[in-house]
């Protein structure tokens, strides 16, 4: 499986995962559109922080279950543990070092977040991460 870096802009968080990018999720809630995340799960299995955890800050809204975070020093968004499956990491591949969004062409499977409680459930099978 192939295995990617990703970091901050100012490189005060590194994460490494391991995962066939072939679909990412855009979520049309106000965090994520305003962010222009395109979001990638995996499981823990397949995530590895390389930088050290108090680097990273944490912003929860809402029902407070996701935990959106990023850089303390940037701010860029890296990474999410996801209200849907926060036993999951949803990883920002916009901010992977060594995957080309634009060679790759993943499926982009669009999601409404706005209207979270009405289409949680199309989270599922199409947004899971393969099996570890």
């Amino acid at each position: 499986m192939p295995r990617y870096t990703g970091s901050c802009h100012c490189g005060a968080v590194r994460f490494a995962i391991e995962a066939v990018i072939d679909r990412v999720t855009e979520c049309n809630c106000s965090v994520c559109r305003k962010k222009g995340i395109l979001h990638h799960r995996v499981a823990p299995a397949q995530f590895e922080l390389l930088s050290p955890a108090d680097a990273l800050g944490c912003y929860q809204f809402g029902s407070r279950t996701a935990r959106h975070h990023f850089c303390t020093q940037c701010g860029i968004h890296v990474f999410t543990r996801p209200r849907a499956a926060p036993e999951l990491y949803t990883v920002n591949v916009r901010v992977l070092d060594d995957f080309d969004l634009e060679t790759a062409r993943p499926q982009v499977l669009p999601f409404n977040g706005r209207e979270w409680e009405a289409h949680a459930g199309a989270l599922g099978a199409a947004a899971a991460p393969p099996p570890a």
